[in-house]
């Protein structure tokens, strides 16, 4: 119990610490220098997330980053195993990614400046109308270079089986013509959902080959999930 009160103790003191920058990122993005503010954040994001992983003494494995395209947007695809999924990505996935989250995170005011400034969505579960115009804009930061991270189960696994892919997940991928990129996550339960408390583990990450969505048919687009599902589960 005392190593996961040190362990969140330092993650709000690390975030803290980029506070100031964040608000830097803040003013860059009014004054419409968004490159300068993408090219301040995503060190900031990146050096957080890859202190969640391995503060908690855990290893990380990643298999397949070349199959990852350089200088082009896109979806990336994979099982949900835990909480640690995300600074999982942010942290060893060598490009700027966003994400859609329950808008609740918006009661964090750090962590909530640090996600706006990534081009993350905030979504509403119980607003039906709100949820589409979330659905909406990250198809837009999709097209205007930003990729995303799709969990198609919905939930968390916490090391169990894959649960089956919800396929209005696949719609941001198949509406902004981005390629998607499948991944494995193996291991992430273990670093805290496995106990409840903040354990080291191994995590392997596996980025696997993209696949194109502007040309699909119907009846491809209707396959894909179950496609993706299956090459997800190849490495797990």
């Amino acid at each position: 119990m005392f190593r996961t009160l040190i362990y969140f103790f330092k993650l709000v003191w690390d975030l803290l610490k980029k506070n100031k920058d964040l608000k830097k990122a803040e003013k860059l993005e009014k004054q419409g220098r968004i490159k300068e503010r993408d090219a301040l954040v995503r060190p900031i994001v990146q050096d957080w997330a890859q202190k969640l992983i391995y503060n908690t003494k855990s290893t990380v494995e990643v298999i397949g980053s070349e199959n990852v395209p350089k200088n082009q947007s896109i979806v990336l695809i994979g099982n949900h195993q835990s909480y640690m999924d995300i600074p999982l990505l942010l942290g060893f996935i060598d490009t700027p990614l966003a994400f859609i989250s329950k808008a609740e995170i918006l009661k964090v005011p750090i962590i909530a400046r640090a996600m706006k400034q990534m081009q993350c969505e905030f979504m509403e579960r119980n607003n039906p109308r709100q949820s589409l115009q979330t659905i909406l804009k990250a198809i837009e930061n999709i097209k205007n270079g930003y990729s995303t991270v799709i969990f198609p189960e919905g939930t968390r696994s916490k090391g169990g089986p894959v649960i089956d892919f919800k396929p209005g997940s696949f719609k941001l991928a198949f509406k902004s013509g981005a390629p998607i990129v499948p991944i494995s996550i193996d291991g992430t339960w273990r670093l805290y959902e496995d106990k409840k408390r903040i354990n080291a583990g191994h995590i392997r990450l596996t980025i696997h080959n993209p696949i194109e969505t502007s040309k699909l048919t119907k009846e491809e687009m209707h396959e894909l999930p179950e496609k993706i599902r299956d090459i997800i589960l190849t490495a797990l």
